[in-house]
């Protein structure tokens, strides 16, 4: 008869299992409470940047009928091609006739409300299409922010009077503003745009990629793969670790010191933006670089060494894309560091107002945060909703500039 053994889940033991049991669920369900309140704070941000860019993205108008051809404008279509197409049209009195019909159907107090600069939009119609001058064209034109403002229920008395006169007359709305993604800065915020910084950013970032990426891999295979291991090599290590954590100011002063004094005459212009990004950047690419190719078994190495590649053809053959891909995660994390970067660019000038996108490299140019900085410290609350706006177009910049991003390091990546 065999003996008869004790159970062994004793008492204390079920209480300790059930203890460490309640534990995992709270541990789980602290987890899940952390998620959901990210997603909930994520929504909030998104829904409230939304709800205040949508009038960002419009803007208060005048309907105002022009008559070409009793204004007696004309304009040689192979003129309006000219650099000077602008000039001429305003040499010949645009200025004034659009003036002249806005107060003929505005009246002379809703005319003195047409922003200063409307003519240029007739002006734009006219270079588009000369044909034009040979009709009558009912233009919308913005409207003063003083205006708009009273259009949309504040300001003064006589503002909100006269708005609320010309909607019941049908002569003003609020529509869709297609030239806030053409148009630059400008100090009424119905005439503002946003394409000026967004080129900036897009040359800046083109500027820090094609210095930071190539410079930061070299420099990850350099100490990784040939630099021998001595001292000399442990602070140039520790130099990069604590750099990828030193303020973007401390690069802001870097670059007003360095590039500022070798270029002064291109002081806000892209290239200096790109030279003192690329320098936050490339600890970033350095660092996670060499991790990536830690990454890589010696295996791939052995391996390919045994058939009789050569110590470089193992480098850039085998281990540089198998790394690739962690490689492009660091490049992705350290580019959209540097894209909403403002502290650095304050430093070399790039905070200046910029009323025309930059021709190039060398152009004077702003970027997308710094125009958001400068629009949020205004008063006005056109710029309020103009911020919002920015704002949704920076985050839609950063989305595209990672998806490619993403989508190369998938595309490259490689398994063993």
């Amino acid at each position: 008869m065999t003996e008869r053994v004790a159970p062994t889940r004793t008492p204390a033991f079920e209480a300790r299992l059930k203890k460490r049991y309640a534990a995992e669920r709270r541990f789980k369900a602290i987890g899940l409470s952390a998620i959901l309140f990210s997603i909930a704070v994520l929504i909030l941000l998104l829904a409230t940047m939304t709800f205040n860019g949508i009038g960002g993205f419009q803007r208060v108008e005048l309907q105002v009928p022009v008559d070409f051809a009793e204004a007696g404008i004309a304009a040689d279509p192979a003129a309006m091609e000219q650099p000077g197409a602008l000039a001429s049209l305003e040499a010949q009195g645009l200025r004034d006739v659009v003036q002249y019909f806005a107060e003929e159907h505005l009246g002379e107090e809703g005319a003195e409300e047409l922003g200063a600069q409307a003519w240029r939009d007739v002006a734009a119609a006219i270079i588009a299409d000369p044909a034009i001058l040979r009709e009558e064209i009912t233009f919308s034109l913005p409207a003063s922010a003083n205006l708009a403002s009273g259009y949309e229920g504040e300001g003064s008395q006589d503002m909100q009077a006269l708005a609320a006169q010309l909607a019941q007359e049908g002569q003003i709305e609020k529509n869709f503003d297609v030239g806030f993604l053409t148009r630059s800065d400008a100090t009424n915020p119905q005439q503002v745009g946003i394409w000026g910084a967004l080129k900036g950013s897009m040359l800046t970032m083109v500027v820090t990629l094609l210095l930071a990426f190539p410079i930061g891999v070299l420099a990850a295979l350099y100490l990784e793969e040939y630099a021998p291991k001595n001292r000399w090599t442990d602070f140039i290590e520790l130099s990069i670790n604590n750099l990828a954590a030193v303020p973007s100011i401390i690069f802001g002063l870097l670059g007003l010191a360095v590039f500022l004094t070798l270029f002064p005459n291109l002081r806000s212009a892209p290239v200096i933006g790109g030279m003192t990004l690329a320098l936050m950047t490339m600890p970033v690419i350095v660092i996670s670089g060499r991790n990536a190719i830690k990454a890589v078994p010696p295996s791939i190495r052995d391996g390919a060494l045994a058939v009789g590649a050569s110590p470089v053809q193992v480098v850039f053959h085998h281990v540089l894309p198998l790394a690739l891909p962690g490689i492009l995660t660091g490049t992705i994390i350290g580019m959209a560091r540097a894209l909403g970067e403002t502290a650095p660019l304050l430093m070399i000038g790039m905070r200046a107002f910029v009323a025309t996108p930059p021709d190039g490299f060398t152009s004077p140019a702003t970027v997308l945060p710094m125009q958001i900085f400068l629009w949020s410290d205004e008063i006005d609350r056109g710029f309020v909703e103009r911020t919002s706006a920015a704002i949704i177009v920076l985050l839609l910049f950063l989305l595209v500039m990672n998806g490619l991003a993403i989508y190369l390091r998938n595309k490259f990546e490689k398994t063993w």
